[in-house]
């Protein structure tokens, strides 16, 4: 029998900030405008699901920007692309590994798998033919053959991470294909909508920022363009505003079922290029950039076109995220100013944890698999948690630890590390009493080396000595 409590509402108890972390995160972003030489910037953070913290600095049209006022935020577009994308997988009309011209007529990269041209992993040119597209009216380039120059096949399908913007473009077209419609109306219909974010739009509506190149060597502005870029719009294309980016970190991290499931997008936060090492320091997933910056490991992306940049950082860990964005050409400041954010609020307010509760119920058969298991002599301990699934932690130096998802045949998927995707299983005696794990063939047994079958290559009969 478990028992039976009331757990506290924390997300609302804790959910404003502390005059003195607002005056921290205010005085960055003042020092970020000014070593940025930013005509603006509006920085934000996102708590527990909710904007709990925005300011704005400089100056837009003569008054001081704020959460509600736009700025062109470039690649970060690319992460709603991949939404468009992911929701397709999820039902049924693509799979990630199917190249993508069993779906897109095109005139490149058809090779490429979907899930590489979402981790930038299709080997294809990082930018369309010239002129520079970012500056450039759409309408010169009105086919996807067009978006395309000499060599646009520049490394291997799948050998190595190679950002690409046209990659980008022909996931647009692959959205636009299989919905019949544009991807924009598509993304207004299917994310933009039911997420309440009615102020991202393909072009700018008032309040709005003007884009600026801030000159080198002396304190003065020359206007840049705002184009429509029309094929490679899906790379770049959309404006959005600190109070509706808050509101996609918050999707991201905690999904919505109207838009996509917390599972799909922790999926697309995996490295997608090189081993799953848990000390990885950079990444790229699905249509998502990951850093680890001071022991924080951060998800998101940043973005940039002609008098804008932007940045928009997430850490799982503490449910907070940082949006920096500002109205100049040259200027990464907006990087290390979001994810600053994050750490000046997680080191003055450190996330209170929810309180510890006991299962709801527990299963004798999976409460006997707990306790120290060895693989070889090696020791281990696995611990039953929330909704069937498994912790394996190592006991000592060295060792495999990840988390195991229930499947409903009796198995378990592993979550992350080493075993990530791979298969534990419970192997029991004639009796019903545990006799093994097998983790992708790995043993693990109840004592070092334990005598018996299930130790591949045996045991030596002398035993330990």
């Amino acid at each position: 029998m478990t028992a039976s409590y009331e757990v506290p509402a924390s997300k609302e108890q804790f959910a404003e900030l502390l005059p003195a972390t607002r005056r921290a995160l205010l005085h960055r972003l003042a020092v970020g405008q000014n070593n940025g030489r930013a005509p603006s910037m509006v920085g934000a953070v996102m708590r527990e699901g909710r904007m709990v913290w925005a300011e704005g600095y400089g100056a837009v049209d003569g008054q001081v920007p704020g959460a509600d006022t736009q700025y062109r935020i470039g690649s970060l577009t690319k992460t709603f692309v991949a939404v468009l994308v992911l929701r397709l997988r999820d039902e049924g009309l693509i799979d990630l590994g199917d190249p993508l011209g069993k779906h897109l007529d095109t005139p490149e990269g058809g090779e490429a798998t979907i899930a590489q041209l979402l981790a930038h992993t299709s080997g294809l040119a990082a930018e369309a033919r010239g002129p520079w597209w970012e500056r450039t009216d759409g309408a010169l380039r009105p086919d996807l053959a067009d978006i395309f120059g000499e060599r646009p096949q520049r490394h291997p399908a799948g050998r190595l991470h190679h950002y690409s913007n046209p990659g980008f473009a022909l996931l647009g077209a692959l959205v636009e294909r299989l919905r019949g419609d544009d991807w924009g109306t598509v993304l207004r219909r299917e994310v933009l909508e039911p997420l309440g974010m009615d102020r991202t739009t393909l072009g700018p509506e008032a309040p709005h920022a003007a884009g600026w190149a801030v000159h080198p060597w002396a304190d003065a502005l020359l206007p840049e363009p705002a184009v429509n870029t029309g094929r490679m719009a899906p790379a770049g294309e959309l404006w959005s505003t600190a109070a509706d980016l808050c509101r996609f970190a918050a999707f991201l991290l905690d999904g919505d079922d109207r838009v996509l499931g917390a599972e799909s997008l922790a999926e697309m936060r995996v490295p997608a290029v090189g081993p799953q090492d848990p000390q990885w320091v950079t990444g790229y997933g699905l249509g998502v950039q990951m850093t680890r910056q001071n022991g924080r490991v951060l998800f998101g992306h940043c973005g940039s076109m002609p008098g804008f940049v932007s940045a928009l950082w997430v850490s799982p860990e503490e449910s907070l995220a940082g949006v920096a964005l500002a109205n100049l050409t040259n200027g990464f400041e907006v990087s290390a100013l979001a994810s600053d954010l994050v750490g000046t609020v997680a080191d003055h307010e450190p996330r209170i944890p929810a309180p510890w509760r006991p299962l709801d119920e527990v299963d004798p058969e999976l409460l006997e698999l707990t306790g120290p298991w060895y693989w070889g002599a090696t020791p281990f301990a696995l611990r039953l948690c929330a909704g069937r699934g498994l912790e394996l932690s190592p006991l000592g130096r060295g060792g495999r630890g990840a988390r195991f998802r229930a499947e409903a045949d009796g198995t378990w998927t592993g979550l992350d590390g080493y075993y990530t995707g791979e298969t534990l299983r419970a192997v029991r005696t004639a009796a019903g009493a545990p006799s093994h794990l097998d983790i992708g063939t790995f043993v693990f047994t109840r004592e070092p080396y334990e005598p018996g079958d299930a130790v591949p290559g045996g045991v030596d009969e002398g035993g330990w000595r």
